[in-house]
């Protein structure tokens, strides 16, 4: 969660901060997203098994950090408007214009924000986009790689050791699995049994599970 995030939470000691680790990458011909399990109520672990990469259509994904409710209101608010946008313009809407007007609703919402930390990823006729969006609509189009949520510190120093330019989606998902078990290790909000991986491509998109326990 970020620091804007914490602030507006500080505001209204009703809402329960929870902790996450999420992150996009960009890689030759595809974007990977992957997502730890775990779903925190203050000192509960109220979820081992929770799904934070949420697809808004065939060839992109939301990666939810922050209150679920929120994220999932978004994401099924977002998914609603990209059909609605193919429907009457007979086309797919693009990653960018997609992150455009999550950025729009968030900016709209903003007095009474939704408390969430966003990465829309996804695949369009460009190649492979990621964007990062906050609580308040600010958006970044990420040419490389970003993180959110409480365990993003510590994804990025993987992030950062590990990125390579053109690098492929498998080399791509190898390191999207380290950076989140860095995560993992040393931060107490992320957790749970598996790590969700998507990669997703021109043909869609492939979800992996990798299970902790196995490993």
């Amino acid at each position: 969660m970020s620091s804007l995030e914490n602030d507006l939470i500080k505001e209204k000691p009703n809402v329960k901060k929870t902790g996450t680790t999420t992150l996009g990458i960009i890689c030759k011909d595809a974007a990977v997203v992957a997502a730890e399990k775990k779903s925190t109520m203050g000192y509960l672990v109220a979820s081992k098994e929770s799904d934070k990469l949420v697809p808004i259509d065939e060839r992109m994904i939301v990666t939810t950090a922050g209150a679920s409710g929120d994220a999932q209101t978004l994401a099924r608010y977002l998914s609603a408007e990209v059909k609605l946008f193919e429907m009457a313009n007979q086309r797919k809407i693009s990653v960018k214009s997609a992150a455009t007007l999550l950025s729009n609703i968030l900016q709209n919402s903003k007095f009474y924000p939704y408390y969430v930390q966003l990465i829309l990823a996804g695949f369009d006729e460009s190649g492979p986009a990621v964007f990062d969006l906050d609580a308040i609509g600010g958006m970044e189009d990420e040419k490389k790689f970003f993180s959110t949520g409480s365990g993003s510190p510590m994804a990025l120093g993987v992030l950062e050791d590990g990125y390579k330019e053109g690098m492929t989606a498998e080399e791509g998902m190898k390191l999207a699995v380290r950076a989140i078990r860095a995560a993992i290790e040393r931060d107490i909000g992320s957790g749970g049994k598996a790590i969700d991986v998507a990669i997703i491509n021109k043909d869609g998109i492939k979800f992996t599970r990798h299970d902790l326990v196995k490993q």
